[in-house]
């Protein structure tokens, strides 16, 4: 149980306390700024921050591995780098391309994040880093890191009945 409001990092579902979520939050996403790198409303520093930021990955352990799960729409299987730094983080990453503005266009609203975005998780001892798996289909990206097996102990019978 977290102590601190969901509300209060933009909604997401990242426990705090979790040594092995390496997110980056940007406390002042939504705050207005003054200063010049972010003069203008909604400058590409910060749509670049936010979509840095703002990708969703869930991450669970089944009893075989560690899958992790990314909602990646829009993005070819040539856009997404899965990698494995120093044998023990995983750094999925990749660039969502802007979409061509003609001349004649008029723009409405623009909610689709574009620009590069970058999420690593640290993993745990017990990942096989070296047999990671990816797949891409329909947009969800799926990453699955094999676990070490835990051989349990012999145990044997004893005769008791004397």
């Amino acid at each position: 149980m977290s102590l601190i409001p969901s509300s209060l990092f933009g909604g997401r579902r990242t426990n705090v306390f979790d040594p092995f979520s390496l997110d980056i939050w940007d406390p002042f996403q939504d705050f207005p700024c003054t200063s010049t790198v972010q003069s203008a409303p909604r400058s590409e520093f910060a749509k670049e921050t936010s979509a840095f930021a703002n990708t969703r990955i869930d991450w669970k352990e089944t009893p075989e591995a560690h899958v992790f799960k990314a909602d990646l729409p829009g993005l070819k299987k040539e856009e997404v780098k899965v990698e494995i730094e120093e044998g023990k983080v995983l750094q999925i990453s990749g660039e969502r391309s802007k979409e061509k503005e003609e001349k004649n266009d008029k723009w409405h609203r623009i909610e689709r994040s574009s620009g590069k975005f970058l999420r690593r998780f640290r993993l745990p001892e017990n990942a096989k880093a070296d047999q990671v798996k990816a797949n891409m289909e329909n947009g969800v990206l799926t990453v699955t890191v094999p676990k070490v097996e835990v051989k349990k102990p012999d145990v044997k019978a004893i005769d008791i009945s004397g």
